[in-house]
């Protein structure tokens, strides 16, 4: 993820720019709402690196405060670029990133951490292409080899992680294995990543099926599992749940080669076989994909094993995989942003966002982003181009990209999230758009954030209409408000009025009042969450559809609904029925 550097006055502006250019990042130069840009970029897992005071950094984002082992890299760099201070996730990137700005700038890295201090090196934190096997150990080791503990090492250990100043012995040992070897708080064991896990099954296979296949492989090969590199299969599986599920259970990324670069490795396989290249265009899926992932230079090492519905083979890299081939599963993230206040906008939402390669949507929605959309493509689109902002996210999705389908409110509420599953249930995709994950996001309705303005009108059953036709034609329109006037709903009308379309709020309004009085309370909230912002409270009798617009929410309350006046103005609600249970026990 691009990490964003903030400036914060004009006299840092220089040392921000260098900053960006060294670290590739998002420059973004801020003197308001800063408090609230840095708490949306941390939610979101954007490194950050302030031109600024640390201290301004500290009391920003001390209250989001809970996990360093999730938190981003959180960097201060002086204005007059005299040092760069790591102040959060040190082993998480913010060392290293205060390291490569301080030699950009040719000044001083405050790097506080005991380890780098001391020996040079930080045993949680191994470089690309290794993994330790259980961190959990490292601080016990750390803290020994502070006290003075020797060190013993087993294997080719790259050299960022030999302590500096280490002697020879057994305080603390440190093993380069690709073997499964049993750790413990005075032995670390890393592993280089440089192993393939090739994979193929049939459709709908178990994970569990998957993964006690994946298992005995592992230990027939004496394979650590900590030095796997990736998962990796053909396009067709994309989609697969056991495919994922093996990635996930040792925290590897899945990857993808289509037919015709599977078949390329034709003359490597061991098994090829002609019933696979009939069913799916390439010889062997198992172990052409690990070949295909480890290159030329890299071999099978364990020919295909399979069972009933599942095959593996593993093939060994030259070196280390610090880069994997292929292609991901394309994810399309149906995002809500809320009526549009930062404030709003939940923390996953922030993190879908600032996470995807590419974002699509209308182009009011996009810039509500402000900041957090800084640096990543974008791709908009006019009111009434719905199916084709839809269609371009799921196809950029099926290349492989991570997009956002940005919408206001919430995605699944009178927005894209419908029509992206309608058009997968059409089937008028490509088969790659049909493969790709669709994570969806809640978001706050304009409906919630209208009743939170006006106090608590929801309290009580409620429905919601669209008094558009557009796409619903009007009777039935007219059929379901007088349904919800009959069962006595609390109703929200979405689109209530537009340019052409004048009489339908005015026909609701004639329809509720056959059931319910005239004093009903009515809200109208306007631009919520947006500078604009008006609330204004009405009794149905008076409700005059020339005050609406398209950016209005129409809440008319049941029979039951109340207005209430206080020193600070009117709050509506709608009682549950409390009053009546508290009269029983009476």
């Amino acid at each position: 993820m691009r990490p964003l550097v903030l400036c914060l006055q004009p006299s840092g502006s220089a040392t921000a720019e260098r900053v960006a250019a060294c670290v590739g990042g998002d420059l973004l130069v801020a003197r308001e709402n800063v408090v609230d840009l840095l708490q949306a970029a941390f939610l979101a897992g954007r490194p950050i690196l302030g031109v600024c005071a640390a201290g301004i950094l500290i009391r920003a984002l001390a209250p989001l405060l809970a996990d360093k082992t999730s938190e981003p890299p959180v960097v201060a760099v002086a204005e007059d670029a005299s040092s760069t201070v790591p102040l959060l996730g040190g082993h998480r990137g913010a060392n290293g990133l205060a390291r490569d700005v301080a030699r950009a700038l040719d000044c001083v890295a405050a790097v506080t951490t005991a380890g780098d201090l001391l020996h040079g090196t930080a045993l949680d934190d191994p470089p690309a292409g290794w993994r330790l096997a259980d961190p959990e150990h490292a601080r016990t080791a750390m803290a020994a080899l502070l006290q003075g503990a020797s060190c013993e090492i087993t294997g080719d250990l790259p050299d960022t992680l030999r302590p500096e100043g280490s002697t020879a012995g057994a305080g603390v040992t440190l093993t380069a294995t690709e073997r499964p070897v049993s750790g413990g708080p005075h032995h670390l064991v890393y592993h280089p990543m440089r192993f393939a896990l090739g994979v193929g099954c049939a459709r709908d296979c178990t994970p569990e099926e998957m993964a006690a296949l994946v298992a005995g492989a592992l230990a027939d090969a004496e394979i650590a599992p900590g030095a796997l590199a990736g998962v990796f299969s053909i396009d067709l599986k994309a989609d697969e749940p056991a495919v994922h599920a093996v990635a996930e259970r040792y925290g590897l990324e899945a990857r993808f080669f289509d037919a015709g670069t599977l078949e390329k490795e034709t003359p490597r396989l061991a098994f090829p076989s002609d019933v696979v290249f009939a069913e799916v265009g390439c010889h062997g899926v198992a172990e052409a994909a690990a070949l295909a992932a480890v290159g030329a230079a890299g071999a099978l090492v364990l020919p295909k094993c399979k069972s009933r519905n599942a095959t593996c083979a593993l093939a060994r890299a030259e070196r280390p995989l610090t880069a994997l081939p292929g292609r991901r599963r394309g994810r399309l993230a149906l995002v809500g942003l809320g009526p549009g206040k930062a404030a709003w906008r939940t923390p996953e939402a922030s993190r879908l966002i600032a996470r995807s390669d590419e974002l699509v949507g209308y182009g009011l929605y996009l810039d509500l982003l402000g900041p957090l959309a800084r640096g990543i493509r974008q791709t908009r689109f006019p009111l009434g181009g719905e199916e084709d902002r839809c269609r371009h996210a799921l196809e950029r999705a099926g290349e492989g990209a991570q997009v956002a389908l940005v919408c206001s409110g919430d995605a699944g509420i009178y927005a894209m999230g419908a029509l992206v599953f309608e058009l997968l249930d059409r089937g008028d995709t490509s088969d790659a758009a049909r493969r790709v994950e669709i994570v969806t996001t809640p978001g706050i309705s304009a409906l919630q954030a209208a009743a939170a303005l006006a106090g608590a009108p929801l309290g009580h059953d409620f429905c919601t209409i669209s008094l558009s036709d557009l796409l619903t034609p009007w009777p039935v329109v007219e059929q379901r408000i007088r349904a919800a006037a009959l069962g006595d709903f609390v109703v929200a009308f979405y689109n209530p009025v537009s340019r052409r379309r004048r009489s339908q709020l005015g026909r609701a309004k004639a329809i509720l009042l056959e059931a319910r009085p005239p004093e009903t309370p009515v809200v109208l909230a306007t631009d919520l969450g947006r500078p604009g912002q008006r609330v204004r409270h009405r009794r149905l009798a008076d409700l005059d559809p020339n005050e609406v617009d398209m950016l209005t929410l129409v809440l008319v309350g049941s029979s039951e609904t109340r207005s209430l006046r206080r020193g600070d103005g009117f709050v509506v609600y709608t009682p549950r029925g409390y009053a009546a249970k508290m009269g029983q026990r009476l």
